[in-house]
């Protein structure tokens, strides 16, 4: 369980034991306490078994995969997964690989349905490089309609291993994953995935994205 699960669910305990309490009738305390077992359940954070290997990249996120395109870049073309995370979907977010955070970075944006493509664009986004093992993988917290805050506990420098808890997105999100040209995908579009147990890709030693 996330932390702020228990925050939001004994909030909304202590209203329900108020409205109770004030108005002397409790059936006024089942929708705070409906939305209390929903937060609770909401946060919730599953053990996963991460699977080991040279050059695996697991999925960053729990949801299902809307998009595998190449995409242009200013070192050339890369691979990229894009994942819609849903309002029923884990939402916390692990590495998709071993290694050094090079690069952090924050953006400020819109909040666009993730669904819409030009969300890994225009959105609130957090944007994270990890180096290791031969390769680099760049991965994108992006906030959704619903989303309205993007948490990333780590700073660059920092060492992470494959599928480590790393953060979340509050509500319904999105994230992508930038890869090496030439990495053998292992997902198709429609796919579901877990955060940090499921093989997104096979990536190649020796290549930056």
């Amino acid at each position: 369980m996330v932390r702020d699960g228990y925050m939001y669910a004994l909030s909304l305990l202590a209203v329900a034991i108020a409205l109770g309490w004030v108005t002397g009738a409790w059936g006024w305390s089942a929708v705070p306490l409906a939305l209390a077992a929903f937060f609770l359940w909401f946060f919730r954070d599953p053990q996963r078994i991460v699977p080991q290997g040279a050059g695996l990249v697991v999925s960053p996120g729990d949801g299902k995969v809307t998009e595998t395109i190449t995409v242009e870049t200013p070192d050339g073309p890369r691979q990229r997964i894009s994942i819609f995370l849903s309002v029923f979907d884990v939402h916390v977010n692990r590495s998709p690989i071993a290694g050094v955070l090079t690069a952090v970075r924050y953006r400020k944006g819109e909040y666009l349905n993730a669904l819409n493509p030009a969300s890994a664009d225009r959105n609130e986004q957090n944007v994270v490089t990890v180096r290791g093992e031969g390769i680099e993988v760049t991965f994108k917290q992006i906030a959704g309609l619903l989303a309205r805050r993007i948490v990333f506990r780590h700073g660059e420098g920092d060492r992470v291993e494959r599928g480590q808890r790393v953060g979340l997105i509050k509500f319904g999100s999105r994230v992508d994953v930038i890869l090496p040209a030439s990495s053998v995908l292992r997902v198709k579009v429609g796919d579901r995935v877990k955060g940090g147990a499921s093989v997104l890709a096979v990536a190649p030693a020796g290549e930056r994205p």
